[in-house]
């Protein structure tokens, strides 16, 4: 799966003290949610999405400490990319 703002892979982060983690656009979070509930992978959201500089705006996605980063970045990798959806 492809971040649209990047255009570079999603990326399952590791950095972090409170388990794996990813940064996603706000306009492809129905999406990732999507794929993150299909295959079982237990997440949670922030409440505050943020833009830096006029950025489009970043939502950040918890997997919790006990997820399999290798096993998730996998399931991404195979997740073809997906034209987010506007309801304007």
């Amino acid at each position: 799966m492809t971040n649209m703002s990047t255009q570079e892979p999603v990326r399952v982060l590791t950095g972090g003290t409170a388990g794996p983690y990813m940064m996603i656009p706000v306009d492809q979070l129905e999406s990732i949610q999507q794929t993150l509930t299909q295959n079982g992978i237990r997440f949670w959201m922030d409440d505050n999405a943020l833009s830096i500089n006029g950025s489009p705006y970043i939502a950040l996605i918890n997997l919790g400490r006990e997820a399999n980063a290798i096993a998730i970045q996998a399931i991404l990798d195979q997740t073809p990319v997906e034209t987010p959806r506007f309801s304007g």
